[in-house]
């Protein structure tokens, strides 16, 4: 896809199953979505920005319509924001996810988002999931509607609770490290939910109650894991450099590994900001593993899962104390892990963690090579070209017009100080995405060209945002090998020899 917007909305239809007959239910230039049937199946709700502007600014509300005559009637009003609703068993209530602040942005919030309740017409509006100073995912009922099920964000993984709807404390029903996804209910308690392990991607397991000893249904990788070991990951925690925050990090250990053996150390950073990094199943951080090569993840500052405070820490200072975390952290691991060798070290990262990388490139030459994918090299070219318009407003607190923030986005911009950036790097990015538009990839790859720093460039066809074509994944990652290989001094040796892939 190459356009912002295809001019068409997305509207509610009913299917008469016996005739066949379709019978549209709303119109209008805005969209809804989000549906659920009411138990008596008399009205649908749904989520709508119905705001006069609804175009430029991000907020949606909770709607019902009426099947008996297609009434609609709004639920929820002002500066939040609803996501996810769901009908209780009865009818009588009603759970959603929601934030609180004025300022919500379409691809990325520093707000956690907390589970809610409120009565069916809207009314006894509540915020249960408040007891847990987490990231909470979309929730569900419990068949009795006693209580609501959903993930919340914690040091890295995604763990699955259940609240109880009258208030009191949260139960949690997995907390294995690793990352629950979809889940299911039964009436008797019992629970089917999908699970990525330190050692394993996502496969279904069963409990027959919230007590049980959970079971596993599936092996759908048994066959390609036959015979291969899967690498180690351990946290470790370190004080960032303000001394502000307790910050963790992620080590995937090498295969291979000896009681003199030095193995090269990849720093891959993940997107978001609002993201995070954790034990679950990275497959580069396993095909590295398996090449000898150590990865560090970083939730830096910023990241989810760490409570409220530690994501509002990144407000109005991108490109600044969370790139000072990653740096932070590699000098925890250098000290702490005495076989990584300092001389060869990579950086990348996807999205947000391109853009750091793009960054740390110009603010410290320790590292031999760099791959930064879909990343962001200019804030004020990004600001005005993505279709995320209100991002930055999110993440400074005011437009770049206003006071002297566009003189403080370009001096965050890596482009400003590309004369510093002298590490070689292999550029990705997709030739259709609208998120961070290839233009920002463009401009780095140009700089670096004026530099003389070693540069190439790879865009890959008919991707948007990331890479999701599997040639296109498996290229990428044979391209990042040969990247670090052909940049890597041999061990024990201070020559490098330039190969580009």
């Amino acid at each position: 896809m190459t356009r912002f917007n295809d001019n068409k909305r997305l509207h509610l239809f009913v299917i008469n199953l016996a005739t066949k007959q379709v019978r549209p239910l709303t119109k209008g230039e805005f969209d809804e979505h989000s549906i659920d049937w009411s138990p008596d199946g008399s009205n649908l709700l749904f989520v709508s920005n119905r705001d006069p502007n609804q175009d430029e600014f991000f907020h949606y509300d909770l709607f019902t319509l009426s099947l008996a005559d297609d009434s609609i009637h709004r639920l929820t009003a002002g500066e939040y924001t609803e996501y996810d609703p769901l009908w209780s068993p009865d009818g009588k209530m009603i759970v959603y996810r929601g934030t609180k602040r004025g300022l919500t942005d379409r691809e990325t919030t520093m707000e956690d988002t907390h589970v809610w309740v409120m009565d069916a017409d809207g009314a006894n509006r509540r915020e249960i999931g408040a007891v847990l100073d987490s990231r909470q995912g979309a929730p569900s009922w419990a068949p009795d509607g006693a209580f609501v099920y959903f993930t919340v964000q914690e040091r890295g993984s995604f763990h699955l609770v259940r609240l109880p709807v009258k208030g009191g404390s949260p139960e949690y029903i997995v907390k294995d490290p690793g990352f629950v996804g979809d889940w299911s209910v039964g009436k008797n308690g019992a629970l089917a939910y999908s699970y990525s392990s330190p050692g394993d991607m996502a496969q279904l397991f069963y409990r027959g109650s919230p007590a049980a000893t959970a079971r596993k249904l599936t092996d759908l990788n048994g066959e390609l894991f036959a015979g291969k070991k899967i690498a180690e990951v351990e946290s470790f925690t370190f004080i960032s450099k303000d001394n502000r925050f307790e910050v963790e990090a992620f080590l995937t250990t090498p295969l291979g590994m000896t009681p003199t053996s030095k193995h090269p150390l990849i720093v891959n950073i993940h997107g978001g900001p609002h993201g995070q990094n954790g034990p679950s199943f990275n497959i580069k951080n396993q095909v590295y593993a398996a090449r000898g090569y150590a990865t560090l993840n970083v939730n830096y500052r910023g990241s989810t899962g760490y409570g409220q405070r530690f994501a509002d820490a990144v407000f109005g200072d991108q490109n600044g104390n969370e790139g000072q975390d990653v740096l932070y952290a590699v000098n925890a691991a250098v000290h702490r892990y005495l076989w990584i060798d300092r001389e060869r070290m990579g950086i990348e990262g996807v999205s947000y963690g391109g853009q750091l990388t793009d960054w740390l490139i110009t603010q410290t030459n320790e590292f031999k090579a760099a791959i930064p994918t879909a990343g962001i090299s200019n804030l004020i070219s990004y600001n005005y070209m993505t279709y995320y318009n209100q991002y930055e407003e999110m993440e400074f607190g005011q437009f770049l017009h206003q006071g002297n923030l566009m003189d403080q986005a370009w001096d965050r911009s890596a482009i400003k100080h590309i004369a510093a950036a002298h590490t070689p790097t292999l550029i990705i990015h997709g030739e259709n995405d609208n998120d961070v538009p290839i233009a920002e990839a463009e401009q780095m790859y140009i700089a670096l060209k004026d530099v003389g720093t070693e540069t190439v460039f790879v865009r890959y066809p008919r991707e948007g945002h990331g890479l999701s074509e599997t040639k296109h994944v498996i290229d990428w990652i044979d391209r990042s090998i040969a990247w670090y290989e052909a940049h890597f001094p041999k061990p024990g040796s201070e020559g490098v020899t330039n190969v580009q892939p």
